[in-house]
């Protein structure tokens, strides 16, 4: 019995050849031709698109150009990111709470939160906008005081909440209950040893979550999290219903007034692109942040 690694002499001849073998084979490329037929088919419809684009005058690009950077257009884009930046801010704050609320030991806790969440993904946004435009209809004065009992001081709602406050309102309350189960699905995907370790060696719970849950949570968090942003970005155009000048109620103001709906719609449609763009860059980078030491 032989003590080293070499291989017999017989063997290794005989793998030689086969090496010498394989190395007289004539080696033929996999053809594809169906993949190059819809690759050709594919950027024909590209190309005919945009020569429609460049050569139809219908779509009235000079009309376009005017309007694009005028100032209306520019504040009422400035209204859209405010609202989409106060919505994700609140929203999300308030759906870490909930999520939390649900991922809790208290059956009570978790009952509220999971009535919350079902009925704000019940009702319909736009109705829920509505609903705080009205409240003054509802509740025509607020009082503060011992609950169930006398009130120490009121004020009336007339102008508590505004058009634009029940914007924010309406749209963090709506992204509340879809925050807070993207985020409790995050939470659960961190893998339950992680928390006995960490308990073991006495790590406060709060440091736990800061330190050691929300880390890893975040690489399944952000990317439904980003696909939330972007719909609330182009979902801010409901509140147009509320009279609220965002960019897609000025576009309709405009071509109201001047009759080129085209255009005007394609304004909104580029500022649109553009801005969700941004946003997709910048969850590029965040992902990359928190996927420092994944697998993948």
């Amino acid at each position: 019995m032989s003590l080293t690694s070499d291989p017999p002499i017989g063997k290794a001849a005989a793998s030689g050849a086969e090496r010498e073998d394989y190395s007289a084979l004539k080696v033929v490329p996999v053809r594809h031709p169906w993949r190059w037929a819809a690759v050709v088919i594919t950027a024909v419809l590209v190309a005919q698109f945009a020569h429609g684009l460049i050569t139809n005058p219908g779509w009235e690009w000079d009309v376009f150009a005017d309007f694009f950077t005028t100032r209306t257009i520019l504040k009422a884009v400035w209204i859209t990111i405010q609202l989409t930046f106060y919505g994700t801010a609140l929203g999300f704050a308030l759906g870490i709470v909930l999520a939390f609320m649900r991922l809790s030991h208290s059956p009570f806790l978790k009952s509220v939160a999971f009535t919350y969440i079902w009925a704000f993904r019940s009702i319909p946004l736009i109705v829920q906008l509505l609903f705080w435009f009205n409240l003054t209809y509802l509740y025509k004065r607020l009082d503060f005081g011992i609950p169930f009992g006398p009130g120490f001081f009121s004020f009336d709602t007339a102008g508590l909440v505004g058009a634009m406050s029940a914007a924010v309102l309406g749209l963090a309350l709506h992204q509340a209950a879809y925050a807070a189960e993207i985020v409790r699905g995050g939470v659960l995907a961190v893998d339950g040893g992680q928390l006995e370790a960490a308990a073991a060696l006495g790590i406060p719970r709060l440091r736990q979550l800061r330190r050691i849950v929300l880390p890893q949570a975040m690489r399944s968090i952000l990317p439904n999290a980003a696909n939330e942003v972007i719909s609330l970005f182009k979902g801010t155009s409901i509140v147009s219903v509320m009279a609220i000048g965002e960019l897609f109620y000025q576009v309709q103001v405009i071509y109201g007034r001047n009759g080129r709906v085209v255009p005007l719609l394609m304004v909104a449609t580029v500022w649109y692109i553009i801005l969700t763009t941004v946003l997709s860059i910048a969850q590029y980078y965040v992902e990359r942040h928190f996927s420092r030491g994944a697998t993948r």
